[in-house]
């Protein structure tokens, strides 16, 4: 039987009951769907998936990112990344530095995320300690807690995020030693960067969430360049706030599901080269869940589902203007 228990204040949640293996019946889809929509974060512990039922379920939420570096894929499934500190042949077997900063996957795409799906087999520990948990930070929570004046500053503004900052901030940080090769001319055209309302609708919750991060996101649009600038220093300290976080501590085997349009994430690289971690990771696109038509919101029977004005495209929803 599907349970869903809350494992932190806002974010966070344990679901059990379900093999991931298997397909899903509508009413387990739309539990896990109005899961998501309540807490952001899901975990979904003794899972036993090969790349392709992982893929599979991932499936279910949107279509699947294939990442643009085009690196680190398992064989025969480009839609499945290779996360990990382990060497094959003297080679990294994955990329080993991934998301380790504040940042929200995908926001410099035209169509942004919406759930990371990673599966671990292997969690770095020491001393019988686990290691390499992954940090979350509720974007809606943080949009309540900001002051009357800053979100009237922000109505109706979009921002601009850039792929390159992080990856170069990546590869500036590891220096020499770095797996990111630079960008090529062509993979930066893949990637321009794009605007996207600063504020917007959660089309699952109905609730206003914050979408800027200090991964990618490079400038308020229409700001002079000075006030651009202090706006977002403001907005990136405020989201990584202690009231605001959670933090899950990986085992072996669990799937944790995460919404990228509500929460910011930063991956702790708190254990050594020695000390290894295993991960894949499945990244669903937003291409339904702002559609009202999607079965799946259909069936979830929560706020922002089909016949919420805020969601009529594949786009993101801005904030009502008004």
């Amino acid at each position: 039987m599907l349970t869903i228990e809350p494992m932190g204040q806002g974010l966070g949640a344990l679901v059990t009951g379900l093999d991931l293996a298997q397909s899903l019946s509508p009413a387990d889809f739309a539990a896990v769907l109005a899961g998501i929509a309540r807490h952001g974060v899901l975990c979904f512990p003794g899972q036993h998936l090969d790349p392709a039922e992982q893929a599979a379920f991932s499936r279910l939420f949107g279509t699947l990112e294939v990442h643009v570096s085009g690196a680190f894929q398992v064989p025969g499934q480009p839609d499945v990344m290779i996360l990990s500190n382990m060497t094959a042949d003297g080679k990294p077997v994955g990329l080993p530095d991934a998301g380790q900063d504040w940042h929200t996957d995908m926001s410099f795409s035209r169509t942004i995320a919406f759930l990371n799906v990673n599966y671990i087999l292997t969690v770095p520990r020491r001393n019988g300690v686990a290691l390499g948990d992954t940090l979350f930070a509720d974007m809606a929570a943080a949009y309540d807690a900001l002051p009357a004046s800053v979100q009237a500053r922000l109505r109706g503004r979009t921002a601009t995020h850039d792929f390159a900052k992080f990856w170069d901030m990546m590869r500036a940080r590891a220096g020499a030693g770095s797996v990111r090769a630079p960008l090529t001319e062509a993979q930066r055209r893949t990637k321009p960067p794009v605007s996207h309302p600063v504020v917007m609708i959660h089309p699952l919750s109905g609730r206003k969430v914050l979408y800027a991060n200090p991964g990618y996101t490079v400038r308020i649009d229409g700001l002079p360049a000075a006030e651009s600038d202090e706006l977002l220093a403001f907005l990136f300290e405020h989201q990584t706030r202690p009231e605001f976080r959670y933090a899950h501590h990986w085992t072996e085997n669990d799937l944790l599901v995460w919404d990228n349009i509500r929460t910011l994430h930063n991956a702790v690289a708190d254990y050594g080269p020695d000390e290894h971690r295993y991960m894949r990771r499945c990244q669903a696109m937003a291409d339904r869940v702002f559609d009202p038509g999607w079965s799946g919101m259909r069936d979830a029977s929560i706020p922002g589902a089909a016949g919420d004005p805020t969601a009529r495209s594949c786009r993101p929803s801005a904030e009502d203007p008004e």
